[in-house]
């Protein structure tokens, strides 16, 4: 075979992938990605109704796409020591790589802000960053519409695991 032709194979696999998405233990089919999108959604705004915010009051939902369609979903969980809590960013993350996840898609981001779409903050950006710059977050609103942003887009010039490996100047 040639490199046009196992291209082209790596792509029609990868798209076939791409209409699945295993959640719970079970596969669900989707016909176009914008459904994918919408399933991600959907899924951090549900993530949202568990979260544990008695202090803030400040609800949080994430739900994290892998490479193979695997999806994981987290809340922020808060403490009463302030700084112990953590977001639904880095707990949908940590679960994924506690199951051995290690790439992603995507993750929708979701709260009760209905006048701007959530972001992640700023210890959450760098978090995602650990595993990559071209992977989409979708920045939600309770009603369902987003935007799309990718890693790299929020946290630009950013510091990484490749800058962890480069020599020290003696």
């Amino acid at each position: 075979m040639n490199s046009f032709t196992d291209s082209k194979e790596a792509f029609e696999t990868q798209s076939a992938n791409m209409d699945k998405v295993q959640f719970s233990g079970e596969v669900m089919h989707f016909n176009d990605p914008q459904e994918t999108v919408k399933k991600l959604i959907d899924q951090s705004l549900h993530a949202k109704e568990q979260a544990y915010c008695p202090y803030s009051k400040f609800r949080v939902g994430a739900a994290l796409l892998t490479l193979d369609n695997h999806m994981f979903t987290g809340c922020n969980v808060e403490n009463a020591c302030y700084n112990l809590g953590i977001c639904a960013e880095r707990n949908a993350i940590s679960k994924a790589v506690s199951e051995g996840y290690r790439s992603f898609k995507a993750i929708a981001i979701a709260s009760d802000l209905n006048d701007q779409f959530i972001s992640p903050c700023g210890g959450c950006r760098q978090f995602m960053r650990e595993f990559g710059l071209c992977w989409d977050v979708y920045l939600s609103k309770p009603d369902g519409s987003y935007q799309k942003m990718t890693v790299n887009e929020l946290l630009p010039v950013s510091f990484g695991p490749d800058d962890v490996s480069m020599k020290n100047v003696p």
